[in-house]
Parts: structure tokens; sequence; C-alpha cells
């Protein structure tokens, strides 16, 4: 099985910032993609930002510019670092990856963290 444990989350100003953190662990293989969703109250689960295991990124229209995704494949972690946050940036964040089992490296699987609040104030 795989682990996420996602950290670095917290109440920042508007205008700040924050730099999330998510640690994969378990009988990894290989990691295909790390994905940071959020989501606020009332709100559906939101995709951010995705990085697959060859360097691609990807980013929601709303973070562009302000939010950047990088991994380190060593250490099975992805980050996000997220600058000039807005109160409509609160939010749950959650990691999201789909991985490999050393067990069953020709099946994918996907895994969530438990999240952490992210809090901007206006």
């Amino acid at each position: 099985q795989v682990q996420l444990v996602e950290s670095g989350g917290g109440l920042v100003q508007f205008g700040g910032s924050l730099r999330l953190s998510c640690a994969a662990s378990g009988s990894i293989f290989s990691i295909d993609r790390m994905d940071w969703y959020r989501q606020a109250p009332g709100k559906q689960r939101e995709l951010v930002a995705g990085m697959s295991s060859g360097g691609n990124t990807a980013y929601a229209d709303s973070v562009q510019g302000r939010f950047t995704i990088t991994r380190d494949n060593a250490k099975d972690t992805v980050y996000l670092q997220m600058d000039h946050l807005k109160p409509e940036d609160t939010a749950v964040y959650y990691c999201y990856a789909i991985a490999r089992l050393l067990q069953t490296p020709t099946f994918t699987h996907q895994w969530w963290g438990q999240g952490t609040q992210v809090t901007v104030s206006a």
C-alpha cells in the first residue's frame, strides 16, 4: 500500500505564501503522477496542479502564475509553492497519486492524502 502525508498548511494573510509538501511512502514501484486538489466548504473538489513522472505540469486557471508544483522523484515527494494567496484559495488541500506497487507493477492504483487546511485571511 501507499501512504500520502501532507504538511505545510496553515493560516496566512492575503498576498502571503505557503509551501505544501506531500510525501509518499510504502511498497512503491513507481509513481506515475502526483497532483494537488482542493475543496472549499460547499464546493466540489477541484484539481489545482499536477505533475507527471516525466515532469509535465498542469494548473487550474485560477492559480496559474501564482502556484508552482515541483517534485522530488528520489524522495517520492511533491511540493506546491503557493504565492500571492487570496481568500478564495482557502480550502482543504489534498495530495493525490497514481502509483504502482512493488507486488503488481503492471497495475496502477490511486491514493489520497488526509488533507491539509489552508486559510487565507483578507
